[in-house]
């Protein structure tokens, strides 16, 4: 069984592409909401579900929310193949900078993994509002990646990179 998150009331958040801007207990600026440290976020769910969902092939979704742990998930799984080959703390925090660094692309354009099941924006506005949300929940979920993936002498955590080899829903990595 497919772990699920728990936002499930979607009128209580604004969306784009048909997704809800969660909100997130963040101090990076941009567009989403900041909820308080006690309270589970989104991240936090994708970050505890990761090792049960990623052996899943099928996702049936029940809310929107779980359109944003489904892409969470793929990017927990691109961040652990990243990290990898990085044997120190400060390995993995440059080369989850360069990921960070690197386009991300939205609904519609090349390289977006998962085009089917987000729409597509209808202006650019929304366009570039998506884009940042990404952006911010991108660099959120690698900062806490680390801190799990890196013990605290900084050495990897075998028990989470050994997941780096796992296709999830059967994508390949680039």
């Amino acid at each position: 069984m497919v772990y699920h998150s728990c936002y499930t009331n979607e009128d209580d958040y604004t969306k784009a592409c048909g997704f809800p801007l969660l909100p997130l207990k963040s101090h990076i600026k941009g567009p989403a909401p900041v909820t308080d440290q006690d309270n589970t976020d989104i991240v936090d769910e994708a970050i505890t579900f990761f090792r049960a969902n990623v052996f899943f092939r099928n996702f049936d979704i029940k809310s929107s929310a779980d359109k944003l742990l489904i892409y969470l998930t793929f990017y927990i799984n691109v961040a652990l193949k990243r990290l990898e080959g990085c044997r120190t703390l400060a390995g993995g925090t440059k080369a989850i900078i360069n990921l960070g660094l690197e386009n991300v692309p939205v609904p519609g354009e090349a390289g977006f993994p998962f085009g089917g099941l987000f729409a597509l924006p209808q202006s650019q506005e929304e366009a570039e509002l998506f884009r940042n949300y990404l952006k911010q929940i991108r660099e959120e979920t690698s900062g806490r990646l680390l801190s799990v993936a890196y013990r605290p002498n900084g050495t990897p955590n075998k028990w989470w990179l050994a997941f780096a080899k796992r296709k999830f829903m059967n994508i390949i990595i680039p």
